[in-house]
C-alpha cells in the first residue's frame, strides 16, 4: 500500500528539490565560466579581451523559444529515425513523408532547431529540401538569427541552412526560380498563392540581422562558425573543398547526414556564381568587423583560438576580392602597416607582428595564410627581409616550419637554391626531428624547379640521417623497429602515451615522403633497395602498420622500374606468396593484393610473373571460406574473381593476361576478339560461323553453277552453334598463345561445318552416283561393242 503523505516527507521533498536546484545552478555557472575562460588559461594575454574595443557591444540575451511536448518529441524523433533508416518504398514516398514531416513543423522550426533531441532532425530535413521548403525555413528563422546563431544546437541547423541554400542564388540568377509557392498547409487546398522571395534576398536579410554583432560573433563559439560558412557562401567559393571544410568545422563536430542528401547536394559543388550584392555584403563585413579595432586587439584576436580561423578567412577574402587599385586590401594593411617598406625594419610593427606569430601556434596559420594569398611586392619584402635569412631556423622548428613550407612553395629558382643551401647540410638534423614535411617540400620544389644537383645533395643527407644500411631508410621514415627496442622505448619514456598520439601522424609524413621519392628517378632507386634489404616480417608488419605505411608498398607496385627489372617479382615472392593468408585478412595489408592483381604479367619495367599470380589464387581459393568471413576478404576475392577461378578457369586465365601490355597490335586484336567471345558466345558464333560456312562451300562446290541455297541459315541456326559456351570457345592451355586458339577453334569449326553441312553431303552422293552410273553405262556400252566385233 502507498505510504500517506506527511509533513515531513514533504520537507524531504522540497529539501531535496532545493538541492538539485543548486547543483543545476553550479553546474551551468562552472560550465559558462569554463566557457568564457577557455581563451584565457590558452592565452593570459586574453584575460581583458571581452572588455576591450574589439567587443564594444554586448551580447545579446539569449531568446527561449518554448519546448516541444511529449507527444510531439515522440513524433519528431519517430521521424528521424524513418529518415535514418530510409526503407522507404520509392523516392517519391519519401518526399511525400518529408512534406508531411515539414507541415506538422509549421510554427514549431524554432522548438525543433534549438531541442537536444529533434535538431538533427531539422538537419536532415534541410538536406533533403527543396528550394521552396529552405525559403519556409528562412521565413520562419527571420527574426530570430541573433540568438539562434549562438545557440549549441541551433547554429547547426543555421549552418545547414546556409550551406544548402548557396546552389539556389545561382539557380535564381540563372532564372530557374519558381515565381510563386503554393501554401499547402491551411486548409490542404492550395488556394493562397504567395510570390516567392528571391535566396539573395533572404541572404541579405540575415545579414542585415547580424550586422550589428558581426565583432561579438567572431569570438563566438557556436556563431563564429555559423559566421565562416555564411562567408564561404557569399564569397562563391567551392564549398566542397579541403581547406574550406577545415575552416567550417571542428573536429568534435558530428557528421549529420541522410540517405539522399548527396544527390540534392549537387547544385552546390563547384564554383557558384553570386550575384555583385553579395560580394560588396563581404566588403562590407571585413570593413565594419575590423572598425574599431586597434592594433592590440588585433594581435589578440590572431592568437585566439576561435577568433584566429574566423580572421584567416577574412584576411583571405580581403586578399582575394581586392586587388584592383580602387579596392586595396583592407585587412592586410591593418596586421602589416606600411607594407612592404616597414618590413626592412626589424623593429616596425609589420616586422614584429610577423616575428610574434611565427612561433605562436594558433598565430603562425594566419602567417600561412599572410605569406600564400599576398601580393607579390609584399611577399617578396617578407622573403628577403625575415624568411629567407632565417628559414634554417624556421624549419627546425615544429611551429614556424609551416609557415616556412609555404615560403619554400613560392620561391623562384634562385631564392630556392639559397634556401637549400642553407637547409641541406641540416638535414640529418630534420630526419632526427622528424620534420619529414620539410624534406618532402624541398624534393618537390627542386624537381618542379629543375634542380638536380640540389636533389642529389638531399638525397645525400637524407640517407645520412636515416642510418648507413639501406633499410634504415624505410625503418626511420615508416618507424619500423625491431620489437625488443619498441618495449623498451615504451618502458623507459614517459611520454608514451603521447608518442602513441603523434605516431600516426610521424608516419603518415614519412610515407608521403617515400612516395615523393618514388617519383624522381634518382631517390627512387634507393627506396626500391630498402625495400629489398627488409625481411619478410618486416615487410608484413609495414602492411599491416597504417593506410600511409601500406601506400608505400602499393606505390612500389605501381611504379616502374626501368633500372631493376626483378624489383616487383622479388617484392611478391618476399611479402605476398609467404604472407597471402594474414594480406588478404588484413584492414590495410589487402590493398597489396587489390593491387597485386592490376600488375601485368609481361613488361620490361613492371610485371610480376603469371605463374606467381597462379599461385596467389590457389591459396587464396584454398580459404575461400575464411575470406568470405571478412570485408577484406571478400574485397580480395572479388579483385582477383575468385568466382570465375572456381568455374571458368580458362577465362580466368585470359582475364588474367589482359592486363599486359600488348606488343604488337595483332595480339591487341585478338584480345578483343577473345573477350568479345567470352562475354557473348552465341553472338561470337553467329558472327564466325557464316565465314566459315562459305569457306567450306569455296572448297567443295565451287566447280558448281547452281547458288548455294540456304547454306548461311542452317551454319547460324545449328543446334551446336546456339548451344555453345564461352568456357568451351576459349580454353588455354600453359604456354598457349593467344594468337593460336581462335585459329585452332577455326579449323575445328571448319571440320564439324563439313560434316554437318546436309546439302554439300547430298550433292557429293548425287554426283558420284550419276558417275558410277555413267562408268557402268560407258562399260556396258563397251562390252556390247566389244561382244558384236567377236560375232
Amino acid at each position: 500500500m502507498p505510504k500517506p503523505r506527511t509533513k515531513r516527507g514533504e520537507e524531504r521533498k522540497r529539501k531535496r528539490n532545493d538541492d538539485q536546484q543548486a547543483a543545476n545552478a553550479s553546474k551551468r555557472s562552472r560550465r559558462e565560466d569554463l566557457d568564457h575562460d577557455e581563451p584565457a588559461h590558452a592565452h593570459p594575454e586574453q584575460v581583458d579581451l571581452h572588455g576591450d574595443s574589439l567587443h564594444h557591444e554586448e551580447a545579446p540575451e539569449t531568446e527561449f523559444f518554448g519546448m516541444l511536448n511529449e507527444e510531439e518529441q515522440e513524433y519528431f524523433r519517430h521521424a528521424d529515425e524513418l529518415l535514418e533508416l530510409n526503407q522507404f518504398p520509392s523516392p517519391d514516398d519519401r518526399g511525400l513523408f518529408i512534406t508531411s514531416v515539414f507541415n506538422e513543423a509549421k510554427g514549431k522550426e524554432l522548438k525543433i532547431a534549438s531541442s537536444q533531441s529533434c535538431s538533427r532532425l531539422m538537419e536532415r530535413l534541410i538536406q533533403l529540401a527543396d528550394t521552396a521548403q529552405k525559403k519556409q525555413l528562412f521565413a520562419a528563422f527571420a527574426g530570430h538569427f541573433l540568438s539562434l546563431v549562438q545557440h549549441r544546437f541551433a547554429s547547426h541547423c543555421c549552418e545547414a541552412l546556409f550551406l544548402r541554400s548557396a546552389g539556389a542564388v545561382s539557380e535564381d540568377l540563372g532564372g530557374d526560380a519558381v515565381p510563386f509557392v503554393v501554401d499547402t498547409t491551411k486548409g490542404g487546398n492550395g488556394a493562397e498563392v504567395s510570390p516567392a522571395q528571391s535566396m539573395e534576398s533572404l541572404f541579405l536579410e540575415t545579414l542585415d540581422e547580424l550586422e550589428g554583432s558581426l565583432a561579438f560573433l567572431i569570438t563566438d563559439r557556436f556563431a563564429s562558425h555559423t559566421l565562416r560558412v555564411l562567408l564561404l557562401v557569399l564569397s562563391g567559393r567551392p564549398l566542397d573543398d579541403a581547406a574550406a571544410k577545415t575552416l567550417l568545422k571542428s573536429k568534435k563536430k558530428e557528421n549529420v547526414s541522410v540517405a539522399g542528401a548527396a544527390a540534392a547536394d549537387e547544385a552546390n559543388h563547384g564554383p557558384r556564381v553570386v550575384p555583385a550584392s553579395f560580394t560588396m555584403a563581404v566588403q562590407k563585413i571585413i570593413s565594419d568587423s575590423m572598425e574599431n579595432v586597434d592594433a592590440t586587439s588585433l594581435r589578440v584576436l590572431a592568437k585566439h583560438p576561435i577568433g584566429n580561423p574566423t580572421l584567416q578567412l577574412l584576411l583571405e577574402l580581403d586578399l582575394t576580392l581586392n586587388k584592383s587599385e580602387d579596392h586595396k586590401p583592407t585587412l592586410l594593411f591593418r596586421l602589416l602597416p606600411d607594407a612592404p617598406k616597414s618590413l626592412g625594419d626589424e623593429s616596425s610593427e609589420a616586422s614584429e607582428f610577423i616575428n610574434g606569430m611565427v612561433y605562436d601556434q594558433i598565430g603562425s596559420r594566419l602567417v600561412e595564410t599572410l605569406i600564400t594569398h599576398a601580393p607579390g611586392k609584399v611577399f617578396k619584402a617578407m622573403n628577403q627581409n625575415i624568411f629567407l635569412p632565417r628559414i634554417q631556423g624556421y624549419v627546425r622548428n615544429d611551429v614556424s616550419c609551416y609557415p616556412a613550407i609555404r615560403v619554400l612553395n613560392r620561391l623562384g629558382k634562385d631564392d630556392l637554391v639559397k634556401a637549400v643551401a642553407q637547409i641541406e647540410p641540416t638535414i640529418p638534423q630534420l630526419v632526427s626531428k622528424t620534420r619529414y614535411n620539410v624534406i618532402r617540400t624541398l624534393f618537390e620544389r627542386c624537381v618542379a624547379r629543375g634542380l638536380n644537383d640540389e636533389v642529389k645533395k638531399l638525397n645525400k643527407g637524407l640517407k645520412e640521417g636515416c642510418g648507413p644500411q639501406p633499410a634504415d631508410l624505410i625503418r626511420t621514415l615508416c618507424l619500423l623497429q625491431d620489437e625488443e627496442s619498441e618495449v623498451d622505448g615504451k618502458k623507459n619514456k614517459k611520454d608514451a602515451t603521447q608518442l602513441a598520439r603523434n605516431e600516426y601522424a610521424i608516419q603518415s609524413h614519412g610515407a608521403q615522403l617515400l612516395t615523393t621519392l618514388f617519383s624522381i628517378p634518382g631517390p627512387a632507386k634507393g627506396v626500391q633497395e630498402a625495400l629489398l634489404a627488409l625481411s619478410g616480417a618486416q615487410l608484413l608488419k609495414l602492411a599491416q602498420a597504417s593506410m600511409p605505411a601500406v601506400t608505400v608498398l602499393t606505390t612500389a607496385f605501381n611504379t616502374p622500374c626501368p633500372n631493376n627489372p626483378g624489383f616487383h617479382k622479388t617484392l611478391t615472392s618476399t611479402l605476398v606468396l609467404p604472407h597471402i593468408g594474414v594480406l588478404a585478412t588484413s584492414q590495410y595489408g589487402h590493398n597489396i593484393l587489390t593491387t597485386l592483381v592490376e600488375v601485368p604479367s609481361k613488361g620490361k619495367e613492371r610485371s610480376v610473373p603469371f605463374h606467381m599470380k597462379e599461385a596467389v589464387m590457389d591459396k587464396l581459393g584454398q580459404m575461400e571460406a575464411e575470406l568470405r568471413n571478412s570485408w577484406m576478404g571478400r574485397s580480395v576475392w572479388r579483385s582477383w574473381k575468385g568466382d570465375m577461378w572456381k568455374t571458368r578457369r580458362g577465362d580466368w586465365k585470359v582475364w588474367m593476361r589482359e592486363v599486359d601490355v600488348p606488343a604488337q597490335g595483332t595480339v591487341s586484336a585478338n584480345k578483343v576478339a577473345v573477350k568479345g567471345r567470352r562475354e557473348n558466345g552465341r553472338g561470337k558464333a553467329v558472327d564466325e560461323e557464316p565465314a566459315a560456312a562459305e569457306a567450306v562451300v569455296e572448297e567443295t562446290v565451287a566447280d558448281e553453277t547452281e547458288p548455294q541455297e540456304n547454306g548461311d541459315a542452317m551454319d547460324v541456326d545449328g543446334p551446336e552453334a546456339a548451344q555453345e559456351e564461352p568456357s568451351e570457345a576459349v580454353p588455354l592451355e600453359d604456354g598457349e598463345s593467344l594468337e593460336a586458339k581462335p585459329k585452332k577453334d577455326k579449323k575445328k569449326k571448319k571440320k564439324d561445318k563439313t560434316g554437318e553441312d546436309g546439302d554439300v553431303k547430298e550433292k557429293k552422293s548425287k554426283k558420284d552416283k550419276k558417275a558410277k552410273k555413267e562408268k557402268k553405262e560407258k562399260k556396258a556400252k563397251k562390252e556390247v561393242v566389244a561382244d558384236e566385233e567377236e560375232e
